[in-house]
Order: C-alpha cells, then structure tokens, then sequence
C-alpha cells in the first residue's frame, strides 16, 4: 500500500519562524532562499521517514523504530524492548536503537584537542552526521532490508508525489541517478530531523530555567546533585554547556566510555549472538583502530529519557531507577548495591574491563535511597511536554 504524501503548504516565514530555523543552522549566514527550501525539504522528509514502502517488504519505515508519539524511540516490546524487529518480521539487532529526538545536535565524529573521539551517529558514531546515518537503515539486511540504492530509487520513482517534490526541490534528474536519488532522499529525512519536532526544548525543566514552572523538593535535589561536581558524576559525560542553567542543554557531551554495562541474556536468546559475544563498541567503527577504544559507547542525551526505554547500548535495563542505581554500585560497598533489582541477581562482569573508564565512575560518594529517587525525578523532568502524559502512565 502506497504511503500517504504529506502535501507541501505554502509557508510564511516571520521574524519567530526565521529565529526559529536559525537554531538548527550550524554554520555561517542563511541566505533567503535556504530558509524557504528547508521547510520544504523537511516537509518531504517527514513523508519519508514514514513511508514503509522503503523497505523491502513494505511494512517498516523509519518511524517504526523512532516513533514520534515515544520519544522517537521503539516502542514495540521484541526481546523486552531490547532491540528492533526488522521488516522481515524475524530479525532483530543487538543494539538498541537510540532515540532520534535531539539527535542534530551531535556533532560529525571527530577526535577533539585531546585526541578523545566525540560525536558521530549510531553507538559506536560510525556515521557522521544525520544524513549518513539516514542511509543506514533502508539498505541493512536485518533492518529495512533493501538490497541496493537501486531498488530504493525506484520505490522512490513509484510516487509521484516524490517525482515532482525531489525534481522541484534538487534537480529534475536527480532521481535518475542511483546514487543522487539516494543522497537526496537521505538530505531530506535529515532536514526533517532537524526540525523543531525531534528537539523543542518544551520540558519541564526547559520551563523551569524560564521562569515558567517550579520544581518540587526532589527535583530540586535531583537537580542539585546532578549539576554537583562532589556529590555525583553525572554531569561528567551528560553536560554539554560550560553553565549549569545554559539553555538548550543537550545533556551530553557526546564522548565515549566504557562503563561496564553487563551483557543481556537477550543477545543470545533472542538476537541469536554466540555465546561469547562481546560488542566491541566504538572500536566496531571503521575509523578506529587502537585498541584502548573497545567496549566504549557514545554518551547519549538525557532527554526525554525516562519515557525512552529500556536502557543502555544492549536494552538490558527495563527502568530507568535500576540505571541510576547501577552506576551507583561503583560508590557503594554495601551488599544491596551490588544487586540488580530487576533480577534479584549480582550485577554481571563487565565484558571489556580493561578500559572501564574508572575514574568518571568512581567519582562522588554513594547515593542513599533518597538522593537516587531524586536523581530519578530530576531525569523525569527532562521529558518534552508533549510526551509527559507518558509519565502519568508509568507511574
């Protein structure tokens, strides 16, 4: 079944709009022109990211994994959550797929003054930006499943309304070429992504920096705690600005870490990894060969986190308290703390434990039961106002 297209309104552009589109423009002067196509492109993009039609068995779009009613997140329950079902009905990965929401703020990968690799899309940032990685997904075997940009082009070619969109906003060629008709559908999901939908910065915390909301007691903890540089470390990876009451935090810094997250059983159970699997993590991307990098992960944002899960690079955290609680096991000699609660069992041995990145973990004192619920409140007032009904239904 052909997918709805989502037709191109005619768009005024006001001072607010222009400020607006002025957020998400990383670099130089916006030349008029720009800031009318963008809408447009983001318009087709958005009828893009929805379509199952590019994937190999029409039944799986971008949306399917990054839902825009979750958080951009996947909602559906194959393996607890942990990981994608693919178009095929059968597959599943072994990483779980992270939330799209705020993803134009990473930053292309990279190797920053100190030689530390930052950003990057994907886990492990083999993608550089959000036009690679929009390219990803349609052609993966366990994932939308299309065998080559041939095929992809011709669904494309399928639509008219694609037709004339993609002649009007590229080049009236540009679906005549594989590899043109693919980079230009990969240009417009992006564009779509960075659009206010996927980062509004509408949250509760958003409105209490601007005066409009007031935080109970423990979020006000929470709040303290997390900012703090003796009582936690959280602000170590999840602060991007310089000040702790910046707007538009993303709350990441978008380096890499290995901090000792078990595997998940569902790996090999569900996703069909052997038995000795082990994700190498930021050393399974191309660009990276020291060794010294295996088992790290890019620091994901915060935001809207506690409506995101389950957690972690492999999903093997169903709540979002059991996370705070397992970084705390690192602070804390008590027998309690080396248990996880979801299964009652010890925590598990950390697959790569030669670049457990210690000194960040073991930073602060422990946390007792309070300051974790706390750290929790504060976490759940990082959710866009759009998605805070989902709280209510946790809760």
């Amino acid at each position: 079944m052909m997918q709805r297209f989502i037709p191109i309104r005619p768009i005024r552009l006001t001072l607010s709009s222009l400020c607006a589109l002025a957020v998400f423009t990383a670099v130089g002067p916006v030349q008029a022109e720009t800031l009318v196509r963008d809408p447009l492109m983001a318009q087709l993009g958005e009828a893009l990211f929805h379509d199952e039609n590019l994937s190999l068995n029409r039944s799986q779009s971008c949306a399917s994994c990054h839902d825009p009613e979750q958080g951009f997140s996947d909602p559906r329950r194959s393996a607890d959550g942990a990981f994608s079902l693919g178009d095929d009905g059968a597959s599943l990965g072994n990483r779980n797929a992270p939330t799209a929401s705020y993803a134009a703020f990473i930053p292309p990968f990279h190797q920053n003054a100190d030689g530390k690799w930052i950003g990057g899309l994907f886990w492990d940032g083999r993608a550089a930006d959000l036009e690679e990685q929009a390219g990803g997904p349609p052609l993966n075997p366990i994932e939308m499943g299309l065998p080559d940009k041939a095929v992809l082009v011709q669904r494309l070619l399928e639509n008219s309304d694609y037709r004339e969109q993609f002649a009007a906003l590229f080049s009236p060629t540009v679906l005549q070429e594989d590899e043109s008709g693919f980079a230009a559908m990969t240009q417009a999901i992006a564009a779509f992504e960075r659009g206010a939908e996927f980062a509004p910065f509408s949250s509760k915390y958003d409105r209490y920096l601007a005066g409009k909301a007031q935080f109970s007691k423990e979020e006000e903890l929470g709040r303290t705690l997390f900012f703090s540089e003796q009582f936690t470390n959280c602000n170590q990876c999840h602060q991007l600005r310089s000040s702790p009451i910046a707007a538009q935090e993303t709350f990441s810094d978008y380096s890499y870490h290995n901090i000792g997250v078990p595997g998940n059983p569902a790996e090999v159970q569900e996703a069909g990894m052997a038995m000795d699997f082990v994700d190498e993590g930021l050393l399974a991307n191309p660009q990276v060969t020291d060794p010294g990098e295996r088992g790290k992960f890019r620091t994901p944002t915060l935001r809207n986190v506690a409506v995101t899960g389950p957690y972690m690079h492999n999903g093997v955290f169903q709540d979002l308290r059991t996370v705070v609680l397992f970084y705390n096991r690192y602070n804390s000699k008590a027998e309690a703390a080396q248990i996880n609660p979801e299964t009652g069992q010890p925590w598990g041995e950390a697959p790569v434990p030669g670049t457990l990145s210690v000194k960040e973990l073991t930073h602060g004192p422990a946390l007792d039961d309070r300051r974790v619920d706390a750290l929790v409140a504060f976490l759940k007032t990082l959710t866009d106002q759009r998605y805070e009904y989902l709280l209510e239904a946790e809760d």
